[in-house]
């Protein structure tokens, strides 16, 4: 029998390993630990008294050997997003610019509302030997260092200044990271010196905890005001965003499309809340949308917004609906549920959409209504199956896009970010199965793709072991960040990677283009300080790094997937595409970007003057 003051004595760093080791999540009435292991590389501000710590928890808690802290820090997040954000990694990086490195991902986390754990070195709280190797100094505030820089991309901070301090700060950073309305990163500071000192702690803070995520009831008479509105409209529409996978609420999402034969339009955060043929699916909306969804997104008059934020892209800059149109935002977060004078039912999309259904029983839309939004995805269908056609015009992102989608397996998972690739793949992919596509446009981050993929494959390995993760990227962003093709080489953790390169960052060029600019340092070709053009020998690179790799024609892409899907290990395919010709001209709404007021150049001031006059269509948060 314990007592209940029974001490034992351990450093923080030790503590810290001990209290996640002893952390569980039931998901589907299946008991597994919370924190999934580790992404780390070690420095002398983590290696002696963290790193020790890890050492002995290596087989319930396994750190992955990261080659950079951002792609690190990716990985955790695309693990987070594979696991419907019910498990997280840590990751943790020395005191100084392995720190700073990780500033990126946080910020990635905390824009697409991810858990991921941060453990990072500090300096020495004593200051005996300050200044230390990497510090930043502030004459007139000798607390405030890199660390402090998190406080801006982080759900929670704390700097450990105690080693009794991890008591409360341990269970605050879990019940951040696990909490549907506030989840992010969570980071954690760590001096020196402070990891490796001791505390007498409880031993029942080390017991086994068992957490569950919160499902949080909406308000009946919220319920109850948003049932009055829907049923009265003429012309509903539902908004999907990606917080109906996070609460699991797809079936019932789908059910309530069906129960009220209302049409349903996805963010590209929810692109996969519904397969490609299902009958109410009119397809993604927004700036990287369809003709479909956004043909019925200007008629809608009751709109019915759920588990999304409703970013830029989603609401075409607040242009893509009717003036009049009505919002209700259904989501666990109060500020988002509040956007742009939404009516909110603030509450788990699980049970309100149960409730949300009840109250609305008897209710359909107008048959001639859905009839229209089901011709109008008819056409988009035709049009996408036209741009993904080998052969129709230039090698283009689109007709890469076309041919993994025939031959990929239902289960296999898409991860894409930043550039070109995210538009092409939202408005072009045919979602074969629930929850398979993840595509990083909350901070739009290159190199998310690789490192993002790792972390995603890790966590599918842990779900469905047989099923791939297909990676696509452009040359860009492989040059921004690669190394973690070595990662998952090392860890056996296969990825297939789809290289299209266009030459330099080509989609902003298109950007730069359309506003009348001319081309300028994006690429290769227009770059003005480059003496000399060079060709990256992509496959080559990584062969270096221990991949399988080949480079084809778009008219040799199909076999060459086929031959990666064969393979047990990790495989790159190579293969240009055209920077100006084969972008998806179709689907797109009007997307807000800063334009000079001023300019000689005439161009420059049509395309402001053309810019301008869109805006009149923006809604002004009514």
């Amino acid at each position: 029998m314990r007592r209940a003051d029974e001490t034992i004595t351990l450093t923080t760093a030790q503590a810290i390993i001990r209290y996640l080791a002893a952390q569980f999540i039931e998901i589907d009435g299946v008991k597994t630990r919370v924190c999934g292991g580790g992404f780390g590389i070690f420095g002398h501000g983590n290696v002696t008294c963290l790193g020790e710590a890890l050492h002995d928890h290596k087989d319930v808690l396994p750190l992955y050997r990261g080659q950079n802290e951002q792609g690190m820090g990716f990985a955790a997040a695309g693990y987070a997003k594979a696991h419907l954000r019910r498990r997280f990694m840590f990751c943790t990086a020395s005191a100084g610019p392995g720190t700073a490195n990780l500033l990126t991902s946080a910020a990635l986390a905390h824009a697409n509302r991810l858990p991921m754990l941060m453990l990072c070195g500090d300096a020495f709280l004593t200051r005996l030997p300050d200044p230390v190797l990497q510090q930043l100094e502030h004459f007139g505030n000798p607390t405030f260092g890199v660390n402090d820089a998190f406080k801006a991309v982080s759900r929670f901070w704390d700097r450990i200044t105690h080693p009794a301090q991890i008591i409360q700060s341990l269970p605050a950073a879990l019940a951040t990271m696990l909490d549907p309305a506030d989840c992010g990163p969570a980071f954690i500071g760590l001096p020196q010196d402070v990891q490796g000192w001791t505390f007498d702690y409880p031993v029942s803070f080390f017991d086994e905890k068992v957490h569950r995520i919160r499902r949080q009831a909406a308000d009946a008479e919220e319920i109850a005001d948003a049932a009055e509105l829907l049923k009265s409209a003429k012309r509903p529409m539902i908004i999907a965003g990606g917080g109906v996978q996070y609460s699991g609420a797809v079936a019932e999402l789908t059910a309530f499309a069906e129960a009220h034969d209302i049409p349903v339009v996805e963010t590209i955060a929810g692109r996969a809340n519904m397969v490609n043929d299902h009958a109410l699916n009119v397809g993604p909306l927004g700036v990287t949308g369809s003709d479909s969804a956004n043909t019925i997104a200007e008629e809608a008059d009751v709109i019915l917004a759920v588990g999304t934020r409703l970013q830029d892209f989603t609401t075409g800059s607040w242009t893509a609906f009717a003036k009049g149109a009505q919002f209700i935002g259904l989501n666990v977060g109060r500020h988002d549920a509040a956007k742009h004078m939404s009516m909110t039912v603030v509450g788990d999309a699980k049970l309100a959409l149960v409730e949300l259904g009840s109250a609305t029983s008897g209710y359909s839309a107008p048959k001639s209504w859905t009839k229209y939004a089901q011709g109008e995805r008819a056409k988009w269908n035709d049009y996408v199956a036209d741009n993904t056609r080998v052969g129709n015009g230039p090698a283009s992102y689109a007709q890469a896009i076309g041919v993994v989608n025939d031959l990929c397996d239902p289960r296999d998972r898409v991860v894409a970010a930043a550039g070109g690739l995210p538009a092409e793949v939202t408005a072009n992919w045919k979602t074969l199965d629930i929850g398979t596509v993840d595509v990083e446009f909350g901070f739009s981050c290159m190199g998310y793709e690789i490192a993002g993929g790792w972390g995603a494959r890790i966590a599918q390995a842990q779900i469905d072991s047989d099923q791939d993760t297909v990676v696509f990227t452009g040359d860009g962003s492989y040059l921004l960040m690669n190394s973690d093709i070595y990662s998952s080489v090392l860890t056996d953790k296969k990825l297939i990677i789809l290289v299209l390169d266009n030459g330099g960052f080509a989609v902003i060029n298109k950007l730069q283009n359309n506003t009348g600019n001319e081309s300028f340092n994006n690429l290769i070709a227009d770059t003005p300080t480059a003496t000399r053009q060079v060709s990256v020998d992509f496959e080559a690179h990584a062969r270096a790094m221990g991949a399988e790799a080949e480079t084809v024609e778009m008219s040799g892409l199909a076999e060459a997937f086929k031959r990666a899907k064969a393979s047990d290990k990790t495989y790159v395919i190579c293969a240009k595409v055209d920077p100006y010709e084969g972008w998806t001209t179709e689907g797109h709404t009007w997307w807000e970007v800063g334009t000079p007021h001023v300019s000689d150049n005439p161009k420059v001031h049509a395309a402001h003057l053309e810019q301008e006059e869109t805006r009149a269509r923006q809604r002004k948060g009514v």
